[in-house]
């Protein structure tokens, strides 16, 4: 499986962007069961920021609840990531991730990652 991310780059204080993550190479469009966004902010360690598994269940760090959405189409393996409100804190690379298997919490280093995603917000 091969991710791909789309959608970064530079907005103001309170703006919006929309990252999505297509996957390509996968068993079968219905298979991939858990699919995330993860952010990496320069001097920090990597964090989960949004998941969600096939069935539609949704689980979003604190810092981002209410102001970010994740959303998936099983029938194109493909995921979203609708940023609004955004805040200078919110700038970090985002890196999607997908795993055949569930992730109730952090995903495993051995599921499937994409390259990232540069997301700058200007105060």
């Amino acid at each position: 499986v091969q991710l791909q991310a789309s959608g970064g780059g530079l907005v103001q204080t309170g703006g919006s962007l929309r990252l999505s993550c297509a996957a390509t190479n996968s068993r079968s469009s219905y298979s991939i069961e858990s699919m995330g966004w993860y952010r990496q902010a320069p001097g920090k360690e990597r964090e989960l920021v949004a998941s969600i598994s096939s069935g539609g269940t949704t689980n979003y760090a604190d810092s981002v609840k209410g102001r970010f959405a994740i959303s998936r189409d099983n029938a194109k393996s493909t995921v979203a990531l609708q940023m609004n409100s955004l805040k200078p804190e919110d700038t970090a690379v985002y890196f999607c991730v997908m795993s055949y298997g569930l992730r109730v919490g952090p995903f495993r280093a051995s599921d499937y990652w994409g390259p990232g995603t540069q997301v700058t917000v200007s105060s």
